[in-house]
């Protein structure tokens, strides 16, 4: 007589498994990401208490409010577009920093991950090392070296044989621009080795056995393997600089050259107009969602060529 097996398949058996596994991280998200949002969104579709001059939510979102809303976005573009400004500055030097961050950390990514041999291990504790030291004491490092007295001023007077007269802490756009490079290249550096390191070896070889030279090796299978990893680098440098407030703050301190997340920290203390700051907060995030929608659409494609 025959034996019957009474136990569910293995593969219904481990069907619950991934789902716990990503039950942590979906715990996380709700409670640090969507639960937040949900009150930026009360906040900014709420009303203003006319005595206190503080925010006050309205959780329903039937009852929401969108005067802030549309006050922030008709002070945007025309007559009255007192931010307008700002928010084509912040694209602009996130455009401009993550190009200069890409150009700088793609070498150093593929020095690091393809050529350095047995100095990989540390080099690559040298690119983890600004992660160990305070992104304010950084950019107060850059302070001192620009002040009109600083190293900077000094060198280009060639020790005071020359009158330098450059105020490099007065609203200069291309010092808030370096700052942002300076401050999240190592972001970009990063994730680019990590793509770079688990480049297959074997396609590689293949292109160097059927005649490509160096160039032609690297322009059409290493570039063209690692191009979603680089588009991944600078999503991941592009989102923290989108609200960078502070590097503007030390670095120029002018309305000249404030960012979006200047006008987010200037709304949140001035009283009454934390409603605007979580106004331009959702501003920010809808701007930062359509590439990284775009990318996972992009992704999703080529994972259903190459299935």
């Amino acid at each position: 007589m025959a034996v019957t097996d009474l136990r569910p398949p293995a593969r219904d058996r481990s069907g619950w498994l991934w789902p716990t596994l990503a039950a942590p991280g979906l715990l996380w998200l709700l409670v640090c990401f969507i639960v937040p949002l949900y009150v930026v969104l009360c906040v900014v579709f709420g009303y203003v208490d006319p005595i206190f001059r503080t925010a006050v939510p309205v959780w329903n979102p039937l009852q929401w409010n969108p005067t802030q809303f549309t006050y922030v976005l008709s002070r945007i573009v025309g007559p009255d577009g007192i931010y307008g400004p700002a928010l084509v500055r912040t694209g602009m030097y996130v455009l401009t920093a993550s190009t200069l961050c890409l150009l700088i950390a793609f070498p150093v990514a593929y020095y690091v991950a393809r050529l350095a041999g047995t100095w990989k291990g540390v080099l690559l504790a040298a690119l983890i090392a600004p992660f160990w030291i305070s992104y304010m004491m950084r950019m107060l490092a850059w302070v001192n070296l620009l002040q009109d007295d600083g190293l900077v001023n000094r060198v280009l007077s060639l020790g005071g044989l020359f009158t330098v007269d450059v105020h490099w802490l007065t609203g200069q756009p291309v010092v808030v621009i370096l700052g942002l490079v300076y401050g999240y290249v190592p972001y970009m550096i990063l994730p680019l080795y990590a793509g770079l390191d688990r480049l297959p070896q074997h396609t590689l070889e293949a292109a160097r056995d059927l005649g490509a030279d160096r160039f032609s090796s690297f322009w059409r299978v290493t570039l063209p393997l690692c191009r979603p990893t680089m588009v991944a680098a600078v999503l991941l440098t592009c989102l923290p600089m989108l609200g960078d407030y502070f590097t503007n703050d030390l670095l120029s301190a002018s309305p000249t050259t404030a960012m979006a997340g200047n006008l987010i920290n200037d709304s949140v203390q001035a009283p009454g107009q934390t409603g605007q700051a979580g106004a331009f907060v959702m501003i920010v995030l809808i701007v930062a969602l359509l590439p990284m929608l775009y990318y996972v659409r992009v992704m999703g494609r080529r994972d259903e060529v190459a299935s």
